[in-house]
C-alpha cells in the first residue's frame, strides 16, 4: 500500500463507562482491518457529552485496551477539547446557509414521527421561524429531498432519503453542546480517516455523515459496520442494559469470543494462547468478506 493509499482507521469509545463485550467485538473488527492492511489505527474519545462522560471511565478503557493487545498509533484525540474546531465548521455551515436555528422542546416532537431506527423525523417546524437571539435553540442541518447513497463493506450498497427518513438533523444542542454528526464528521477529516469499521448499530448514522462530508467539501472514508452483540433477550448490550464490562482474567476467552462474532473463530490448537497471540492469527487471515450481518448472543463472562 502507497503513502498515497495509506490505511487509517481509529476506534472511538464514548467513555460514559467501562468495554463490555459489544465494545469489544467493534475494537477488534477496527484493530484488524487496519493492521491486516499495514495501516494506522487511532484512539479517539467520543466525550462530547459531558454530563454522561468521566476521565475514570476513559482511563479504564485506556487500560482495557492495553490488556486486550489493542494497542493504538499516536496520541488520543479527545472530542471535549475541540470545540473550537466544530465552532468554526459551524461557522462554516452558517455562512452558506445550510443550518437554521430550532427552539422546538422534546415535547413539542414528541407526536413527530419516527423512522425505523425509533428516531424522531423532523417535521421542518422552525425551518422558515426566526429565532429570537435571547431564545435557546439548537442547530440543524437543512435537509434537502435527495438520497445519500454510500456503500458498506459489510452490508453492501445502500441509501436513504434523508428529508424524509431523517429530516433536519442536529448539529449543535440547544445546551451548547456539538452533536455527535457534526464532531465524528470534522475529526475523521482532521485525523485523515480513510477506513470506519464500527458497530452496525451506526449504520443509518453514515448518510448524515456522507451530507455533512458533501456540504464540507471533505473525503468519504470507506464503511463498514459489523454485527451487534445481544443479551439473551435481544437487546444490544450497553450500559443501559447492564452490560458487565470486560473481564480482567480469562481475556483469551473472550477476545475468542469477539473473534467468532466477527467470523473468525479460532482454532482448537490456540486454547492455551494469550491476546498477542489470537490477534497475530486473526491478522493473518482477517477477511472482512467472512463477517456475518446477523447479531451474536453474548456468552457468560468467566
Amino acid at each position: 500500500m502507497s503513502d498515497a493509499q495509506a490505511y487509517i482507521g481509529r476506534f472511538a469509545p464514548s467513555p460514559t463507562g467501562p468495554l463490555h463485550v459489544g465494545s469489544l467485538v467493534a475494537a477488534v473488527a477496527s484493530w484488524l482491518d487496519a493492521r491486516a492492511a499495514g495501516g494506522r489505527w487511532l484512539l479517539r474519545m467520543e466525550d462530547l457529552d459531558r454530563p454522561r462522560c468521566d476521565q475514570v471511565s476513559a482511563d479504564t478503557i485506556l487500560r482495557q485496551l492495553e490488556v486486550y493487545g489493542l494497542t493504538w498509533d499516536g496520541a488520543v484525540l479527545y472530542q471535549s477539547q475541540r470545540d473550537d474546531a466544530y465552532a468554526a465548521t459551524l461557522h462554516a455551515l452558517r455562512s452558506q446557509g445550510a443550518v437554521f436555528a430550532c427552539a422546538c422542546s422534546r415535547s413539542q416532537l414528541a407526536q413527530a414521527p419516527r423512522n425505523a431506527e425509533g428516531e424522531i423525523i423532523y417535521p421542518g417546524a422552525c425551518r422558515l421561524h426566526v429565532v429570537p437571539r435571547n431564545e435557546k435553540h439548537a442547530w440543524r442541518v437543512r435537509v434537502e429531498e435527495v438520497s445519500a447513497h454510500f456503500t458498506d463493506r459489510i452490508h453492501g450498497a445502500l441509501q436513504q432519503n434523508l428529508a424524509r427518513e431523517v429530516g433536519d438533523f442536529v448539529v449543535r444542542r440547544a445546551d451548547g453542546l456539538f452533536a455527535y454528526q457534526l464532531a465524528v464528521v470534522v475529526d475523521d477529516a482532521f485525523q485523515g480517516v480513510t477506513h470506519v469499521v464500527r458497530g452496525a448499530d451506526l449504520l443509518w448514522n453514515t448518510p448524515r455523515q456522507v451530507y455533512l462530508q458533501t456540504l464540507l467539501g471533505l473525503p468519504t472514508p470507506a464503511y463498514a459496520h459489523v454485527p451487534l452483540v445481544t443479551n439473551a433477550a435481544g437487546q444490544k448490550l450497553s450500559k443501559q442494559t447492564l452490560a458487565p464490562a470486560l473481564p480482567e482474567r480469562g481475556r483469551r476467552a473472550v477476545l475468542a469470543q469477539a473473534l467468532a462474532a466477527l467470523g473468525h473463530p479460532p482454532p482448537s490448537d490456540l486454547v492455551g494462547a494469550g491476546p498477542r497471540d489470537l490477534l497475530a492469527w486473526a491478522t493473518a487471515r482477517w477477511c472482512i468478506d467472512n463477517v456475518p450481518l446477523h447479531p451474536t448472543i453474548a456468552k457468560p463472562l468467566p
